[in-house]
């Protein structure tokens, strides 16, 4: 999976700063979870193997990442509630990593309108994982973000 190698946009389109770290930021925790590796050495071994991005980039995904990785227990019971009790290791580990990354862009980065977060993993989805992905992540966020947006930004998507 390489970042920037089918750009959003069309062809011969560079994808969003903010798009480019999300997919940084799934490529740490894809690669993270499916190595076993401690999150920061992870994260360390992905900016050495794919070099330093602009400084903007790198703490957005960090963030994401770190942020992702702190309420995961509480992520995945969402997921859980709203995939008709199918648990998330079940799901293919990529679709399960972007929805972990919405989830908490959704539920916990107030500076990010939830359209924009949905969107955007909609289309990460459809980019890296299967055909029918960006459908299910739809699905998934749609329904988290109805029964769990916190009171003041609940209208905003």
């Amino acid at each position: 999976m390489q970042p920037g190698s089918a750009p959003s946009g069309g062809p011969g389109a560079r994808p969003s700063r903010r798009r480019q770290a999300r997919e940084f930021a799934l490529q740490i925790l894809y690669q993270g979870e499916a190595g076993g590796e401690p999150l920061e050495t992870s994260i360390a071994a992905f900016w050495e193997s794919q070099g330093l991005p602009a400084p903007d980039v790198r703490v957005f995904a960090e963030e994401l990442v770190r942020g992702t990785e702190r309420h995961r227990e509480g992520i995945d019971e969402r997921i859980r509630a709203a995939s008709e009790h199918w648990d998330p290791a079940r799901m293919a580990s990529l679709d399960r990593a972007i929805l972990r990354l919405a989830i908490f862009e959704l539920l916990h980065r107030e500076d990010i309108p939830p359209k924009v977060s949905i969107n955007e993993y909609i289309e990460i989805a459809k980019k890296y994982s299967t055909e029918d992905s960006g459908s299910f992540v739809n699905g998934i966020l749609d329904r988290i973000w109805r029964e769990h947006a916190p009171p003041a930004r609940a209208g905003t998507a």
